[in-house]
């Protein structure tokens, strides 16, 4: 493919990016993801001539022009975009493969100061979301995402979804149109949470076994407004059985208050 056709290419996929892109010459003009993607061929170029020097002057300068700092050495594919862009940083050995999407504040780092392969493979058809830190030689699987503000230092199974810091796999069914044709998943609003949906289950674990111990005892179900999620907006909980214990000892003192 001809370096002009890469860059009408990388031009036109805005378009399937980004809402907000009105016509080429805007995107051409006013987009930094498109000019940094359009020096790094240049510099990428050069390095593989062995002109190392200048790639790296070049590279410089993109930097200094776009706010996104990507190595000369670095591979990307084809129709890749960088949206806004302004904080980026790819590393020498990092390999980005096609149509994927990186979003701003995006590092594709090492975690070697070795030579050789140090830096993340991004796999076809990935989402790496705002902010997102993908360290050292590990794979992020193709059609994967990368939630906003995660820290991925382990290999990513294709067709998954990665949230929180360290990344942790949160669903494995990737979204394709009736087509089969791979589609770029953009709801970030909708990952799921791992930490609430373990404190959750924990919730609802404890619930049940106080209900075990209650019939253990004989005392029956425990109070419903003690159930997880149903007692008092500061966290407390009334213990209904030491009240009637003291009812029947004659105490007319109230049950003791959570905390006391």
């Amino acid at each position: 493919m001809s370096f002009w056709a890469r860059i009408r290419e990388d031009v036109l996929v805005a378009f399937e990016r980004d809402p907000a892109a009105r016509s080429v010459v805007e995107v051409f003009l006013c987009y930094p993801g498109i000019h940094a993607l359009l020096l790094h061929r240049v510099a990428h170029g050069l390095w593989r001539r062995g002109f190392c020097l200048t790639a790296r002057v070049v590279s410089a300068w993109s930097r200094f022009l776009t706010g996104i700092e990507i190595h000369p050495g670095a591979e990307f594919g084809r129709r890749c975009f960088i949206d806004h862009g302004m904080g980026v940083v790819v590393g020498e050995t990092a390999v980005v493969g096609n149509d994927v999407l990186i979003y701003q504040g995006v590092s594709l780092g090492g975690t070697s100061l070795t030579k050789g392969k140090r830096h993340p493979t991004i796999e076809d058809y990935c989402v790496i979301g705002l902010g997102a830190t993908v360290l050292g030689p590990i794979t992020v699987g193709r059609h994967s995402r990368v939630g906003a503000g995660s820290v991925v230092v382990q290999n990513v199974p294709p067709h998954s979804t990665v949230v929180g810091v360290p990344g942790r796999v949160v669903s494995e069914h990737a979204k394709h149109s009736e087509t089969g044709a791979p589609l770029l998943n953009l709801e970030h609003g909708e990952l799921p949470d791992p930490v609430v949906r373990t404190l959750n289950a924990m919730a609802a674990q404890i619930h049940r076994l106080e209900q075990d111990v209650a019939r253990m005892r004989g005392d029956g179900a425990p109070d419903p407004a003690n159930a997880p999620g149903t007692g008092p907006s500061d966290g407390t909980t009334v213990h209904a059985d030491h009240a009637t214990e003291d009812a029947a000892t004659g105490d007319p003192s109230p049950a003791p208050s959570a905390g006391k």
